[in-house]
Formats: structure tokens, C-alpha cells, sequence
């Protein structure tokens, strides 16, 4: 997922943005112009257009056709992935994902069951292109990524905390900092993934997705085996405890509604077009 736009954006780059979504959405139909949307970020045009450009690799008039709340539907109906075809490409944890190598472990059943007991789990922040991220990391991998933007930092610990609540955990910043060089496109990620079985099915499904393209629950359901168990793979989808690198803000509804996001609906739209715009710009 290299950029060859310049160093990482930052949070600020970030909350701008999601300033900017609540603005779009406030004007739906009529999209603001570069005049309108600068004023009320308190921003000359001229550097609210330079703090766009370097997010989002395109202009704020084209980002808005990103933003706007029937993107989810035109990229179902463009890109949608038929997630076999993808998987055959080797567009899956096995090989590419986000121009990274992904490597993965999951965590036994029995491992699972106990809640992380013997577990020691290292933690730290760092910035990204959608705000703060959480990261968390055992011996094996990353296990843990969230996204505190919406929810806040706090929030954000105590959701990732409760699902291996039998662990010990320890700040180490190291951790986060070299996580965050993933959204540069650079390193290679050892993801340990730990959940239950059908939810590790459905994460590695997820992985199968390229990057600029969506999928549906029940086209998730369908790959794992289980047609019947859209419902549950929502479920699975929700609780994917490694955001962004196992890509659950491309999971859509079949209508093309956005569906549910764990760190917030904002944070989904956003990584959706940001990608989409490099998409379009590759």
C-alpha cells in the first residue's frame, strides 16, 4: 500500500477529514465548495487543500465523490471481489495483502478458551491515517489493532483488554512504532490471530480482499462454507480484533449499505475512500 505521496499523514490530516465528512453530510446533494469547506475548518483554501491532498492523494472536490454516502454502493457494484477469484490470485494471507507480506498463527481452541492466561501481551500507540491506533502484540504477532478516533483512548483499551482479560499486559511504545510503518507500505507483519475457530475462518476470508475492492457477509459466508451463516459471520467481522491489516471496513451489506464498523461508521467511510483514491490514482 505504498503511497509515493511523502511521509505518513497524520492524526491531524485525520480528524480534518472526518471535520470535513460531518460538513459533506450536513450539505448532502449540494457539496460544499473548497471556499465553503476551508471556512469552516478555519483554513485558507490554500493549506486546506494541501492538508487534503497529502491524506487523500486527490483534491477535495474529487475526495468528496468518495465521501459521499453512495460510495459503498458503486464500489459494490465496480469492485465488487469474488472472493475465489481473489484467493486464486493469491490475494490472500498466504500472500499479498496492502503490498505487505502477512504471515499468521492462530491461537488453539484450548488457548482461546482460557482467556489469554500465560499470555503476555505488549501494547502501545502510534499515529495513522485514521487517527490514534491502539496496537497490541505477543511474542508471536500483532494480535490487536484498533482505531481510537471515535471511541477514544480509553474506550479503545478497555474494548481490546476485555477480550483476553486472564493476560498480562506491557507498554512497550516499540510496538506501535513499528506497526505504524505498516500504512507506509514497508516491513513485514506476523499477525497471531486469537479467537474462536469460525471466527479465524472468517478473518482469513477477509484477507482475500484486495485492497480497493468490498465484498458482502453473505459472499463471506458462502467462501467459508457456510451460506446460511450470514448473521454469524457479521458477528465474526465485528470482533475482528486486527483492524485495517485483516480489512473488515470492506465487508459491506448486499444492498450496499455500509453496515456495521467496530471503531465507528466515520473511520469505515474513510479508510473506503482513502483506499478507493489510490485506487483510482494507480
Amino acid at each position: 500500500m505504498t503511497t509515493g505521496r511523502g511521509d505518513l499523514a497524520t492524526t491531524y490530516h485525520y480528524a480534518t477529514m472526518r471535520r470535513a465528512i460531518d460538513l459533506i453530510d450536513a450539505h448532502a446533494g449540494a457539496p460544499p465548495s473548497l471556499e465553503a469547506l476551508a471556512a469552516e475548518m478555519n483554513m485558507s483554501p490554500a493549506h486546506f487543500q494541501r492538508v487534503f491532498s497529502a491524506w487523500a492523494g486527490v483534491s477535495p472536490k474529487r475526495f468528496q465523490q468518495y465521501l459521499a454516502l453512495g460510495h459503498a454502493k458503486a464500489l459494490l457494484k465496480a469492485r465488487f471481489s469474488v472472493m475465489e477469484t481473489a484467493a486464486g490470485a493469491g490475494l490472500s494471507g498466504t500472500g499479498r495483502l496492502h503490498d505487505l507480506f502477512l504471515r499468521w498463527e492462530a491461537m488453539s481452541p484450548g488457548e482461546y478458551a482460557r482467556g489469554g492466561v500465560g499470555l503476555t501481551i505488549r501494547y502501545g500507540w502510534a499515529d495513522s491515517p485514521f487517527g490514534d491506533i491502539l496496537v497490541m502484540a505477543t511474542d508471536r504477532g500483532i494480535c490487536g489493532l484498533a482505531f481510537a478516533a471515535e471511541t477514544g483512548r480509553a474506550a479503545a483499551m478497555a474494548d481490546m483488554r476485555g477480550r483476553w482479560p486472564s493476560a498480562t499486559y506491557e507498554q512497550d511504545d516499540s510496538v506501535a512504532l513499528a506497526a505504524a510503518n505498516l500504512f507506509r507500505g514497508t516491513g513485514e507483519a506476523r499477525l497471531h490471530l486469537i479467537g474462536a475457530p469460525f471466527q479465524i475462518k472468517v478473518w482469513e476470508a477477509l484477507m482475500t480482499i484486495p485492497s480497493g475492492h468490498v465484498t458482502t457477509y453473505s459472499q463471506i459466508a458462502s467462501h467459508i462454507g457456510n451460506p446460511r451463516a450470514v448473521r454469524a459471520v457479521g458477528t465474526a467481522v465485528g470482533r475482528n480484533p486486527v483492524s485495517w491489516l485483516i480489512p473488515c471496513h470492506r465487508a459491506l451489506r448486499k444492498s450496499g449499505g455500509l453496515g456495521g464498523y467496530h471503531w465507528g461508521l466515520p473511520v469505515k467511510r474513510a479508510m473506503l475512500a482513502w483506499e478507493s483514491s489510490r485506487a483510482d490514482a494507480g
